[in-house]
């Protein structure tokens, strides 16, 4: 993406191009670049297939930067260490810096908006995914070399998390665009396309993740987390897109600026028409509230680390883990649960998930060392099953935000729902930083963990009486029906 469509990766790829456009009668005098869009759009690997999604150019362009977005895992550890040791903050002013990072998340229909109604040097999709790609570089680039602050770093992982965002953005409204009108079990293999990439990239940067901060430090681990975001520059050229024509006295925006704002007008009351339907609003208001309920993530991390001693390359094992059980989350609800009713899986998957969160008092407490079962074991263990559940509840979750996006309004609605999703789990985190400094919980003392991780698990089961503001769909559509409920969206 980071090349000009029209330049070939390799001498061979030319001479390729040059022979199927021969022998489809494409002139002399073309463009080179309308040569190469054509042949890209005519290619297609209708044989091979990924989670039941043909692998067209346009989905492997997903796939990759999903893939990118899982890999860029390889610096969390290192930002926590480097936040605790190198910095010396507490779990609170930890957890508040994890959740200032959030806050592009929390305007992506901005993001959406622009990349719908601007495009940049003649493309929609294109554009912004280079310039994304190239924003992350910069931004761990800086940490690598310049970050010596905690403002400094909350400036720096703030613009990573905006170049995640604006990525996210663009190849969300991709497979929105892709989703409309197929059946429930096509759009849940999209998503599962999606988030089993993200799920592969973090399995390949996990257990690095930890054995990279051991051997050569959190800077180094930096540096090498500045050149992925490059690939999701490099796969623009993928993305089937048809160049705007974009007139002579504005090349990035309308001919006038009484058109743009009309432009603007429209989108934002095809966005207000959208959201005040109540099969959108009330099944967003309450993923809401299921993600906003506390969290206690940063107390365990530094519970874990300090008092238990775990290090570095250990917890890049248990991240291994994880990243596994997120894919077989993923798989787990591409093979048995996409035709299940999202009420009955909300239901079971919080009560199970509330139980088995509670396990983290045997690690707490050192019962687990009572039965013979070690911290790492008992931890790796744990990690797993939540993982799984966690995953495949909220598989869910996505393909009913993507199912319910109008035509026009993919990338802005889209990431208007998913925004106020991540609303609810800053809310959560937000809430957790303040329950753990209210109980007194520092990078030394531990005294009321217990009742912090319980009080947590429990408030999860706290939106489940709202279940009914979910929709009842348990079953397959077909393409026809599917599209009879979208127009009903609208």
């Amino acid at each position: 993406m980071s090349q000009p469509v029209s330049i070939p990766t390799a001498p061979s790829d030319l001479d390729d191009h040059t022979l199927l456009a021969s022998n489809n009668g494409v002139e002399e005098g073309d463009p080179l670049i309308s040569r190469v869009d054509g042949e890209l759009s005519r290619f297609r690997l209708n044989d091979v297939k990924c989670f039941g999604v043909d692998l067209t150019p346009d989905n492997v362009a997903v796939a990759i930067v999903y893939f990118v977005q899982g890999v860029l895992g390889l610096a969390k550890l290192a930002v926590g260490f480097y936040l605790k040791d190198d910095l010396h903050l507490d779990p609170a002013e930890t957890a508040v810096i994890s959740g200032f990072s959030a806050l592009p998340w929390l305007i992506k229909p901005l993001y959406g908006f622009i990349s719908d109604s601007v495009p940049l040097f003649g493309y929609r999709r294109r554009s912004y995914l280079i310039l994304s790609g190239l924003l992350g570089a910069f931004s761990w680039s800086f940490m690598a070399t310049l970050v010596n602050s905690k403002y400094g770093a909350a400036m720096c992982i703030l613009l990573g998390s905006l170049s995640v965002a604006f990525s996210d953005v663009v190849v969300d409204s991709m497979v929105v665009e892709r989703a409309r009108g197929e059946s429930l079990s096509m759009s849940g293999s999209l998503q599962s396309l999606c988030w089993g990439s993200s799920a592969f990239g973090g399995i390949v940067s996990s257990y690095f993740s930890g054995s990279l901060v051991d051997s050569h430090g959190v800077r180094f681990v930096f540096g090498v987390t500045a050149l992925l975001p490059l690939l999701t520059s490099a796969v623009a050229v993928l993305v089937e897109e048809e160049r705007v024509c974009v007139p002579l006295n504005g090349p990035n925006l309308p001919s006038t600026g009484l058109g743009f704002i009309e432009t603007s007008k429209q989108h934002i009351l095809n966005l207000w028409a959208a959201v005040r339907q109540p099969n959108v609003y009330l099944p967003t208001l309450f993923i809401f509230l299921w993600q906003a309920t506390p969290q206690s993530d940063s107390a365990m991390f530094f519970f874990t680390t300090n008092k238990l001693g775990f290090t570095p390359e250990f917890l890049g094992r248990v991240k291994l883990v994880t990243s596994i059980a997120s894919l077989v989350g993923v798989a787990l609800y591409n093979g048995f649960l996409k035709k299940v009713a999202l009420r009955k899986i909300f239901l079971i998957m919080s009560i199970i998930g509330s139980a088995l969160g509670m396990t983290q008092v045997f690690l707490i407490t050192g019962l687990n060392r009572e039965f013979g079962i070690s911290d790492e074991w008992f931890s790796i263990g744990d990690s797993l099953i939540i993982t799984v559940l966690g995953q495949a509840s909220f598989m869910p979750v996505l393909v009913l935000a993507a199912r319910i996006c109008p035509e026009g309004m993919e990338a802005t609605l889209f990431a208007t729902l998913m925004s106020i999703f991540n609303g609810g789990s800053l809310v959560g985190g937000l809430v957790g930083a303040a329950l753990t400094h209210l109980f007194g919980i520092t990078k030394d003392r531990f005294d009321n963990l217990t009742t912090l991780v319980i009080l947590c698990n429990l408030s999860s089961l706290l939106p489940l009486p709202l279940l009914g503001l979910l929709p009842e769909e348990s079953s397959d559509l077909s393409s026809k029906e599917s599209s009879d409920v979208e127009m009903k969206t609208i």
